[in-house]
């Protein structure tokens, strides 16, 4: 089979290995592939791998040898599904390729937060601990994270992780989810959102975009938060409305850290870039050399199972 691999840069910039993949049919791998590339690359593939690059209808319809779609990430947005069912060809994903990934940069954001490492290493190099006359000094609070009220939006796999992580710190950890969850370890509490809104000091997202949580996150959720709460979220960009979220942080509400925003790269415009009280990193959280490699390892375990008949992790039947 002729496999063809859209966007493979951000998976494997090169510390990563191919040949897995590449033992299973002709492969070609391109870093980046344009909008208007896609149908020429992938002309004659039964194959198609792609994590960002978009597979619409317009394209699909373009590409009848194509059997099976690769998405490189869990969520499957990029691919329109519907389209790709009345085609006949199988969408898969790579789920919980890096939970633990996730729940690791959540805590690094904040213990960041209350911390401010970043903050005092940058004083001490730039001379203030040589010039001061007491052994140690601190630029702003240091916050103790046992007793604080973590708060987990979305309780699947990186959600019970942050959960996990919370508890092993101290901390009181209530969760929120669609659905009631009654079995819990006794140190987590499931409440409903708002109450969960109202009385975690932290609040860290996990739940999937849809309609019915897109801009969850608003002037009128915000009203609902603490003073000096600190907002992270590791899931996706839409589930904060990114001006409200910005006034909210301009006032000096309280403080945010995302790793995910609403366009991908974000543009210069918005208002989150400019805003205060926020750190921002690249989409990263997934990015651990360990998660890359265990992500790429389930696609090329999707691919090995589908020729052999028995599609896993089908997204679309």
């Amino acid at each position: 089979m002729k496999i063809v691999v859209l966007d493979g840069y951000t998976l494997n910039p090169g510390d990563l290995d191919w040949q897995g993949l590449q033992s299973l049919g002709e492969c070609t791998i391109y870093d980046h592939t344009l909008a208007n590339e896609v149908v020429a690359r992938c002309q004659d593939a039964q194959i198609v791998l792609t994590n960002k690059t978009p597979l619409n209808e317009q394209t699909l319809s373009q590409l009848p040898q194509l059997a099976y779609i690769g998405v490189l990430a869990t969520g499957t947005n990029v691919v329109d599904i519907a389209c790709a069912t009345r085609l006949g060809i199988h969408v898969t994903n790579i789920p919980a390729y890096g939970p633990d990934a996730v729940a690791q940069m959540v805590f690094a954001h904040i213990l960041h937060h209350h911390q401010q490492v970043a903050l005092h290493d940058q004083a001490v190099k730039a001379g203030q601990w040589s010039r001061n006359r007491d052994f140690c000094f601190t630029l702003s609070p240091l916050m103790s994270l046992k007793g604080l009220t973590l708060g987990v939006v979305g309780y699947g796999d990186i959600g019970q992780q942050v959960a996990n992580l919370g508890v092993a710190f101290g901390m009181k950890v209530l969760v929120t989810s669609a659905k009631p969850k009654t079995e819990l370890p006794p140190a987590i509490q499931w409440c409903e959102r708002d109450t969960l809104l109202k009385q975690a000091d932290i609040i860290s997202l996990h739940c999937p975009l849809t309609v019915t949580t897109k801009y969850m996150i608003n002037s009128d959720s915000l009203g609902l938060l603490k003073a000096g709460c600190l907002l992270v979220n590791t899931a996706r960009g839409d589930l904060i409305n990114e001006a409200d979220l910005a006034k909210w942080l301009n006032q000096n509400n309280g403080f945010a850290a995302v790793d995910v925003l609403s366009t991908e790269p974000p543009s210069p415009d918005n208002p989150l870039l400019s805003a205060t009280n926020i750190t921002i990193t690249p989409h990263i959280a997934w990015a651990t050399l360990q998660a890359r490699q265990n992500l790429l390892s389930i696609a090329v375990d999707n691919i090995k199972q589908f020729q052999q008949g028995n599609v896993v992790n089908c997204v679309n039947g």
